[in-house]
């Protein structure tokens, strides 16, 4: 495999950096990754730590986070066997931005939804 040391350019439409933003840009990764910065989980504390997710969308995200090298998955030799969940150095790297987009939803939701209402009544 090659490896390049080039930077991608999410504005070309050719470039595989958008594919990766469309990974982050998911609302589940987003929050995995999140949750996953305090620390290594199970699936249940996940699901439990992730409000409102489904088993099924849960697994799918997790999945492709593994998939692209964000998360890591360790299953021990167990009966019933304990699979943890983990970012991986390249899904620390995700931390801040992330925190950082998570936060300022957190502090401008409010705004958000207001505008929302005011453009819903002015369309109506």
């Amino acid at each position: 495999m090659e490896t390049t040391t080039t930077r991608g350019d999410v504005r070309s439409e050719r470039c595989g950096s958008r594919r990766v933003l469309d990974l982050v840009a998911d609302k589940w990764a987003v929050i995995v990754i999140y949750v996953l910065s305090r620390g290594t989980l199970r699936f249940g504390e996940l699901q439990r730590a992730v409000g409102g997710v489904s088993q099924k969308m849960l697994t799918q995200t997790l999945r492709g986070l593994e998939r692209d090298g964000l998360v890591e998955r360790k299953v021990y030799p167990e009966v019933p066997p304990r699979v943890e969940y983990t970012l991986s150095p390249l899904g620390e790297t995700l931390v801040e931005p992330l925190s950082a987009l998570c936060g300022w939803a957190e502090e401008h939701f409010w705004e958000v939804e207001r505008a929302r209402e005011r453009n819903t009544a002015h369309a109506a």
